[in-house]
């Protein structure tokens, strides 16, 4: 080679490395230079987003009480009685007015009473079996129409449904050519029966069973037959008419195959074996206000659900004499029942 030309060479290759090229080195890759990742940033990270996930579910407001088991024997539930729910036209103490009777039914809510079936009761008494903390009977006798008309409605509006102890001869009850609103249909109790309410029987024509034993067998067992007949639901329980309940009665409610019977008074919410066939029932009439009616219930609750302006109810006799003129059928003692 001339040694002009290497001399050339050299010289510039000495110049080239004193700029920091060097010719003679490897090609670096150009891919090595788009390896390295710029770290996420917090818009691409899903933590946030898993940290709210949990959280959007919204409670329930008025969660359902755990039922716990009860029984067998002594179980406490208080069982109230109600006849008409409607203002009386002749002041009788069997007419609940409905505003009143909507006072006491929202109080068995806001202080979270649940309302059972005399089956469930039975139930619990005879097996054990799981209620509410706060278990209810709320019971209808008679088959009034105000019944379906007033009490129906105010019930489904709390969440409760009750028991029909339903009159066999009530049912279906005309006057002249068109039927009596007075008297429940055998349409309105099969509704009632569809929405949760249990039906049971208050005998053929509401006789006095103590004063005609020959009377029993067909006001009892064959009362049963008919209402299953009618409606179509069994009927298993029984409420003796004006809470009489002598030992031929219960031997026939036995034989009907009832499972249980109501009596008409009661004085304590402890219902067990022992009176499964003359269960304990508190009377409400028309003259209780909600202060007093409190007075049935053995769990009280928040006091701020009370009323503050419910007058004093005047104090009255225990046992009120009932007009004879009223709807209500009624035994006076000396005289013949009104069938």
């Amino acid at each position: 080679m001339n040694h002009r030309v290497l001399f050339f060479i050299l010289l510039i290759s000495a110049l080239m490395t004193g700029c920091g090229v060097n010719v003679f080195a490897a090609p670096v890759p150009t891919a090595t230079q788009t390896e390295t990742q710029l770290p996420p940033t917090e818009t691409a990270t899903a933590l946030p987003t898993f940290a709210i996930t949990p959280n959007t579910a919204t409670p329930s407001l008025t969660p359902t009480p755990t039922w716990v088991a009860q029984g067998p024997d002594h179980v406490l539930v208080p069982i109230l009685m109600y006849h008409h729910i409607a203002v009386s036209p002749v002041g009788s103490i069997f007419y609940v007015p409905p505003d009143k009777f909507e006072a006491q039914i929202k109080l068995l809510h806001d202080w979270n009473y649940t309302s059972i079936t005399t089956s469930m009761l039975v139930q619990a008494i005879t097996q054990g079996a799981s209620l509410p903390p706060r278990p209810v009977i709320i019971t209808f006798d008679d088959s009034w129409g105000s019944q379906y008309t007033n009490a129906f409605p105010i019930m489904k509006k709390y969440g409760f449904t009750g028991v029909l102890y339903t009159v066999v001869g009530y049912i279906n009850k005309s006057s002249g050519l068109e039927a009596d609103p007075n008297y429940l249909t055998t349409d309105q109790l099969k509704e009632m029966a569809a929405a949760g309410w249990e039906i049971g029987s208050h005998t053929e024509t509401h006789p006095d069973l103590l004063a005609d034993a020959t009377a029993l067998r067909y006001e009892i067992v064959q009362s049963r037959k008919d209402l299953q007949t009618m409606l179509g639901v069994p009927i298993l329980t029984f409420a003796y008419p004006f809470g009489d309940a002598g030992s031929a009665a219960v031997d026939y409610v036995h034989f009907a195959g009832y499972i249980a019977a109501m009596g008409a008074t009661g004085f304590a919410a402890d219902q067990g074996k022992g009176n499964l066939f003359l269960l304990q029932r508190e009377e409400i009439r028309g003259t209780e206000d909600v202060k007093s009616f409190i007075r049935f219930l053995p769990w009280l609750g928040d006091p701020s659900f009370l009323p503050t302006d419910t007058p004093t109810p005047t104090p009255t006799a225990s046992r009120t004499p009932i007009p004879t003129y009223t709807q209500y059928p009624t035994r006076t003692p000396g005289t013949t029942p009104i069938p």
